[in-house]
């Protein structure tokens, strides 16, 4: 006898992805059948909704999803349109058939891909809905249950089967016959499942000497047991000495959990229920058996209506999303459990790869960081469609540290949904989002910083969290679509107009273990430095809704979440960088910056009127710490961020003219950049870099949309004028590394208008900075010091001082820096072109393929323009030594060359 098992196969890949909320007519829907789709909105963002309801459809053919999709996502005139039945339920009609609907040629059709949407698309269902088809012959379906369908016991349940043709169908219970029907397309039966547990359904058809089947299994309710959760436990994954792991779920006001994954197939069973903890609210089980070289992934059920992943999962499994992760990002990435659950999934192994970290990294002084906002998505790229990730951001930290950066400080890299995004919509705070690679490129990307002596610094995201979160999904009110009042850890309503998503409660206990856990895993598996806390002025119950000038009123309850978890990190790691975006009243910044947390100093608007050549708005002394009356430097200064406009849009857009001097020129704007540096980093403490801000990035922000992609352009560096920049920036971070007075605590700022002076003084040297921000010369007072003789560092002139307060006269745009004691170059590698580098030749230049040197050497790096290493020779090399690099593109490259008597010179090559 015949026994076919392709309709089974195909209906446990798609029966959890109907459910109840879509159903079809004929239930066994073949390819060249006419198809009724019935959608229940109940309990979807659809609930409810008055418009008409569109759907986004296509087919898996062959195995391969959302093929000949009808029209794009939001055209209303080329999508498909629902017929509303009632309220919630609406119909969607598949005519003449599937083949001709969606114009399939020769392939197999598998499943109808289908999502509903609101017709403005902000609202749809989710998730992605795959509807079987079957091949046309004898198939059969139970239709009245589906996998780990939730039964109360001694309940009366119908159950029936469905046969394509008509046939002898039979249904068993527990491999127990219950009926048969004959000559028929249908059978059920009643039965009353006395027993708690796992039961087993399954319906056969026989016609002539084929017999197909297909068998779900059911649960019959058990009691929760009530005990104690053992000692030491956290959240989420605990793995235990013995090989098992003891998995724990705190979930307030719920009655149940079950816990399904690879480990019991995905179906509900009673050796998977979750003990309770009364006394915590938690739910734990402890399980025994699993491969230390598998990754498992798994879910909760909770109360029997909700599967959830795991809140505090370290790794999560999208459907929606992670098919669009190159391979290159992400290798390996395990596969989906498609067909035996919905939904994201969360995963883990009990055996991870051991990781070698750097021994001798020592942070930087939080006092001196010179920070790199990084935002990897934008920060290299291979491809047109491609996004950067750690390993692509890796090939330019000698760029970096070349710069004089001791910090970065990437943008979100947690679960955020979606993969194309700043990611301030976080999902799940404690996993890595896989977009960016994987947890080994992550530590590999920061062991790489801290052997540069780059600390790495995440921004964290815990104002809010989004409704793909498992702490909106559990306790969620449908009907006003928002959390419910018995969240614990969200408020239904925002206590403040920035919000966005789920506002998160601060004042709950269950909220502040959620943060202190998910933070302390960033901090020791992956030994980041420091974290920066995006809005973390929302961190309050203080309702200012309608005020958004209230919320920056002194909050004391806010001040003490904040220092809670600043004394907690510093528990962990004494060197902890706490960093606030805050922007409160500064009696509240100052009792923060004085406790050891550092703030965020947007002077965005004021270095732009300066650099644009306005005479309104240009005092930048609200970046001292001292004129804020802080006890230390902990203002974290910044001309640019993520959030603001770039300097070089608005001088080429906006700058100010006179006669034949005009910012709007590109030479002349990038020249204010140069200007404008000299008055951010010799202002005393911390200071941020927005990335490529070093080059003078003149994209506007709003450039395809304000969170949309921008342009890379590491060509910037074959522009002179724009190394220039880049080389004036990296002598003034290197300056403030290298020498004491630049993080002085005895300064004074004359900076309020377009005439700028800064005084430094230290006992190794004094350093007075002029700058002309007008659009024409002016005379500066220089206050210097002391008379006698000054060294003014960009020139190499020196000036002989008798009248400390006789003005200069500086043109428009010019910047000076004297010092009382000669400063030389702080870089290591000399200047190109300074008199030291003209003693070593290289010829022919431009090259074609191969050059020499007319001094010998022992170590040659070559360097593209993105500061990425691409050559080396290493050896003792003669004078007049062929070196070939015919393999290598034409291009301008850096050449860092140190010869046999230990002298390091730098030289540009021209490739031809």
């Amino acid at each position: 006898m015949l026994k076919k098992t392709l309709s089974i196969i195909v209906l446990l890949l798609s029966s959890f992805f109907l459910k109840a909320q879509v159903s079809t007519t004929p239930s066994i829907p073949t390819a060249n059948d006419a198809i009724t789709i019935t959608f229940d909105a109940t309990g979807t963002e659809l609930a409810n909704y008055s418009g008409t309801v569109y759907a986004h459809t296509g087919v898996t053919l062959n195995g391969s999803k959302w093929q000949k999709v009808k029209g794009t996502w939001g055209n209303n005139t080329t999508q498909p349109a629902l017929t509303r039945i009632s309220t919630n339920s609406y119909q969607l009609i598949i005519t003449p058939n599937v083949t001709t609907y969606y114009g399939i040629t020769t392939e197999t059709v598998n499943e109808i891909d289908i999502v509903f949407r609101s017709a403005d698309g902000t609202k749809q269902s989710s998730p992605d809905y795959f509807i079987p088809i079957f091949a046309a012959g004898l198939n059969v379906i139970v239709t009245s249950h589906q996998n780990n369908d939730a039964i109360t016991q001694n309940a009366t349940q119908t159950i029936s089967a469905d046969a394509s043709l008509a046939s002898t169908i039979k249904i068993y219970v527990d491999n127990v016959l219950q009926t048969t029907a004959n000559s028929a397309t249908t059978a059920s039966i009643n039965y009353t499942f006395s027993t708690t547990g796992s039961h087993l359904i399954k319906a056969t058809a026989t016609l002539n000497a084929e017999t197909v089947s297909n068998e779900v299994s059911v649960f019959v309710k058990s009691t929760t047991q009530i005990a104690s959760i053992p000692s030491g436990m956290k959240n989420g994954i605990n793995k235990n000495n013995d090989g098992s792991i003891t998995i724990v779920l705190t979930a307030p006001n719920k009655t149940d959990a079950l816990v399904i994954g690879d480990f019991n197939n995905w179906l509900l069973n009673e050796a998977y229920q979750m003990k309770k903890d009364a006394a915590t609210n938690q739910f734990w089980l402890t399980i025994f058996g699993l491969d230390p070289n598998t990754e498992y992934a798994y879910q909760y059920l909770v109360d029997y209506n909700l599967t959830i992943a795991d809140p505090f999962g370290h790794k999560i499994l999208d459907p929606s999303n992670d098919s669009f992760i190159p391979l290159s990002t992400f290798p390996n990435l395990k596969a989906y459990p498609t067909g035996l659950t919905t939904g994201i999934v969360s995963t883990f192994k009990l055996t991870e790869p051991t990781f070698t970290w750097e021994a001798s990294y020592t942070a930087p002084n939080k006092n001196n960081l010179i920070i790199y906002e990084l935002l990897l998505r934008d920060f290299d790229v291979v491809g047109t469609n491609d996004i950067g990730d750690f390993s692509k951001a890796k090939t330019h930290l000698d760029y970096l540290q070349n710069l004089g950066v001791n910090a970065v400080e990437l943008m979100p890299v947690s679960e955020f949904e979606g993969n194309d995004s700043w990611g301030y919509n976080p999902s799940f705070h404690g996993a890595l989002d896989k977009a960016y690679g994987t947890a080994t490129n992550f530590k590999t990307f920061i062991n790489e910083c801290h052997k540069r002596g780059i600390a790495v610094i995440m921004d964290v995201v815990y104002n809010h969290t989004m409704g793909s979160s498992p702490l909106a999904q559990l306790w969620w009110d449908g009907a006003n679509n928002r959390p419910s009042a018995t969240n614990p850890y969200l408020n239904p309503i925002a206590k403040h107009d920035f919000n966005v998503g789920n506002d998160m409660n601060h004042e709950s206990a269950y909220t502040k273990t959620y943060v202190k856990e998910t933070l302390q895993y960033w901090l020791q598996e992956f030994h980041v430095d420091g974290f920066r806390f995006d809005l973390s002025k929302g961190f309050t119950q203080t309702n200012t809704l309608g005020n958004s000038a209230m919320m920056a009123n002194f909050d004391f309850s806010r001040i003490t979440t904040l220092k809670d978890y600043a004394t907690f990190l510093w528990s962990i790691n004494p060197n902890t960088y706490v960093i606030l975006e805050h922007f409160a009243e500064n009696l509240e910044e100052k009792e923060l910056a004085n406790f050891g947390t550092m703030l965020w100093g947007n002077m965005n608007n004021n270095y732009a009127q300066n650099t644009m050549g306005f005479s309104s708005s240009t005092d930048v002394s609200w970046l001292s710490y001292q004129n804020r009356g802080w006890n230390n430097p902990h203002v974290v200064g910044y001309m640019e961020s993520h959030d603001e406009e770039r300097l070089m849009y608005k001088n080429l857009n906006f700058g100010s003219s006179s006669g034949a001097y005009n910012i709007k020129t590109l030479a002349t704007a990038l020249k204010r950049e140069e200007l404008v540096a000299n008055f951010f980093f010799t202002i005393p403490g911390p200071k941020m870099i927005w990335q490529f801000g070093e080059l003078g990035y003149d994209i506007s922000i709003n450039q395809n949309g304000r969170l949309g992609r921008k342009p890379i352009h590491w060509d910037y560096l074959n522009d002179a004028n724009r190394k220039n920049v880049y080389d004036v920036w990296r002598t003034l971070t290197a300056f403030k590394q290298q020498q004491p007075v630049f993080n002085t605590s005895n300064f004074t700022l004359n900076v309020s208008t377009l005439n700028k002076n800064i005084v430094l003084r230290d006992a190794s040297m004094d350093v007075v900075l002029l700058g002309n921000f007008n659009l024409t010369t002016q005379n500066i007072v220089p206050n210097f010091t002391k008379t006698g003789t000054w060294y003014e560092y960009y020139t190499g002139n020196t000036l002989n001082v008798t009248n400390v307060m006789t003005a200069l006269s500086l043109q428009a745009g010019e910047y000076r820096m004297y010092s009382s004691v000669q400063l030389n170059s702080p870089l290591a590698i000399e200047k190109v072109g300074s008199a030291l580098n003209e003693a070593l030749k290289i010829y022919p230049n431009p090259v074609n393929t191969i050059f020499s040197l007319n001094q010998a050497s022992q170590l040659i790096k070559i360097y593209d323009l993105s500061g990425r290493l691409v050559k080396q020779f290493k050896g003792n090399f003669s004078k007049n030594e062929p070196f070939d690099i015919s393999y290598l593109a034409p291009s301008v490259y850096l050449l860092q060359i140190e010869t046999t008597d230990a002298k390091v010179y730098a030289k540009k090559l021209v490739k031809f």
